[in-house]
């Protein structure tokens, strides 16, 4: 993996200037912050209305991060598997009605392996039903400033929410000041699953220096999503992509946007 990004970057600086489109024609949405105060050093159609995919889960895991914080949660809890949370299309674990697994396990599943069936399952755990937790989670994103978002689900398939790349950049900043230690979940290489290895599907990790989260998203209707966030030398980026065509177009895009931030060259110079 290494070499091939490292290859496939010499190559194709102008992805991050590039327009682009997904397969519905829409153009490819992206913004590039400066962590520390959100300056914004980049934007393309960042705040065009669209799908977030399973960026969603980024929310999910923030208000199950407030409830470990509140003392209303604990990582050792249960966490129980109903009909409905089962029943989720993949990415999933595949867990059957009435088994459990530990809240860790469950933050675990979905910051590496985006479980469907996990998240839901955890959300019935905080909120009681998904559609109660999927309404807390939209107001959060109020109280957050993210003014185009709105959450009808837990997991980011296909329905109704909705974001932008802007409001992405803000909940992966939020998410950092307010919980800098559980960030590291997002961070995760690989998680275990009884006799099953999963790994991140944020293909950066471990091949673009500094980075270290955060969350990778994709649906037919969203094309593919990926907020990454990095550090190096002291200073803290977040990029957005929302809406490439193929995975590896995502991944190069972010990469070369948070190259030249950390260059300090004009995006795709």
């Amino acid at each position: 993996m290494r070499r091939w990004l490292g290859g496939a970057l010499a190559c194709v600086a102008f992805l991050a200037t590039a327009p682009g489109a997904t397969a519905a024609g829409r153009p490819v949405s992206a913004i590039l912050i400066d962590a520390e105060d959100g300056r914004v050093l980049y934007a393309r159609d960042a705040t065009l209305v669209r799908r977030p995919a399973s960026l969603t889960k980024m929310m999910t895991l923030f208000l199950a991060f407030d409830a470990l914080d509140a003392g209303t949660l604990r990582l050792t809890d249960r966490v129980p598997v109903s009909r409905h949370a089962a029943a989720q299309q993949p990415s999933r674990l595949g867990l059957k009605p009435g088994t459990s697994l530990s809240v860790d396990e469950a933050i675990r599943a979905i910051a590496v392996n985006s479980s469907n069936d996990v998240a839901v399952a955890l959300a019935e755990k905080i909120g009681g039903t998904e559609s109660e937790f999927a309404q807390d989670m939209t107001r959060k994103a109020r109280k957050l400033g993210m003014r185009e978002t709105v959450f009808q689900n837990v997991t980011g398939l296909p329905g109704s929410n909705t974001t932008t790349a802007k409001d992405m950049a803000m909940l992966s900043m939020a998410l950092l000041d307010q919980h800098p230690l559980r960030y590291a979940y997002f961070g995760t290489r690989s998680f275990r699953w009884k006799d099953r290895r999963m790994q991140n599907h944020n293909h950066l990790l471990g091949n673009f220096v500094g980075l270290d989260g955060i969350k990778t998203g994709f649906t037919n209707e969203a094309g593919y999503n990926l907020a990454a966030s990095a550090r190096r030398g002291g200073r803290r980026l977040i990029a957005v992509v929302l809406g490439e065509r193929t995975v590896q177009a995502r991944d190069l895009r972010v990469a070369q946007m948070l190259a030249d931030g950390f260059a300090g060259l004009s995006i795709g110079s």
